[in-house]
């Protein structure tokens, strides 16, 4: 999948002139719904469908600084699909020099209008094959 870039903005910063720690969790939210669009299925779609994809967990390692006016890429891929959750890892990576800013995970799991879990494998086949597809061969 293409990474998401991201060119970093002046309000994302903190009074130390670096990325405030906070925007890189926001960073993670771009790259998975940009992972669910080049799936074919945009976060617009889900919602359109009935369906949210609500964040259960994330957790963030934070390796070197971002500054203002950097772009960085960030990586996401699915790590973890059972059809009723979805785990996703991420890197972000400056984009001139590849360096490492941080790595994470968020984990989330698929509701319907209703507000209660909903199995895709059920309730949305093709979304249910396009994730299930993106997990790493064994």
């Amino acid at each position: 999948m293409t990474p998401c870039e991201h060119k970093v903005q002046y309000y994302e910063t903190d009074g130390m002139g670096i990325v405030h720690h906070s925007n890189y969790i926001r960073w993670f939210e771009e790259a998975r719904v940009g992972l669910l669009e080049q799936l074919g299925f945009g976060y617009d779609r889900i919602e359109a469908e009935g369906f949210s994809s609500p964040v259960l967990e994330v957790t963030c390692q934070y390796k070197t600084m971002a500054r203002f006016g950097d772009t960085v890429r960030i990586y996401a891929e699915v790590v973890e699909y059972n059809g009723v959750r979805l785990a996703l890892h991420y890197e972000v990576r400056d984009a001139q020099s590849d360096a490492l800013r941080c790595r994470g995970e968020s984990r989330h799991c698929f509701m319907g209008r209703d507000g209660r879990p909903v199995s895709l494998r059920r309730s949305w086949p093709a979304l249910d094959r396009a994730l299930a597809a993106q997990l790493p061969a064994e």
